[in-house]
C-alpha cells in the first residue's frame, strides 16, 4: 500500500513539472507601462526585465497598471525577458 502511495506521489510531481517545463517563477512590480502589452518589472531581487501578460490574463481582461505585484515566469535561456501569470490584489 505505501508502495503504491509513493508511486502515485511520484507521478503526480512529474506531471506538475512537465506543465512548468522548468520555468523559472519570482514575485516582482510593475515599474512603467509600455507599448504593446509590455512592461518594465522590478524583481524582488533587484533586476529589471522585460515582460508581456500571459494569454489568459488578457482573455480574462485582467489589468495591470504600474505599482502592482505580479508574478513574472522567466526562460531559463533569457532571464531578461517573462512573462506575467498573476497580479496580485
Amino acid at each position: 500500500m505505501a508502495n503504491r502511495r509513493a508511486v502515485h506521489d511520484m507521478t503526480r510531481i512529474v506531471e506538475d513539472m512537465a506543465k512548468k517545463d522548468g520555468v523559472i517563477e519570482i514575485e516582482g512590480t510593475v515599474v512603467e507601462a509600455l507599448p504593446n502589452a509590455n512592461f518594465r518589472v522590478e524583481l524582488t531581487n533587484g533586476h529589471k526585465v522585460l515582460a508581456h501578460i500571459s494569454g489568459k490574463m488578457r482573455q480574462h481582461y485582467i489589468r495591470i497598471l504600474p505599482e502592482d505585484r505580479v508574478v513574472v515566469e522567466l526562460s531559463p535561456y533569457d532571464l531578461s525577458r517573462g512573462r506575467i501569470v498573476f497580479r496580485y490584489r
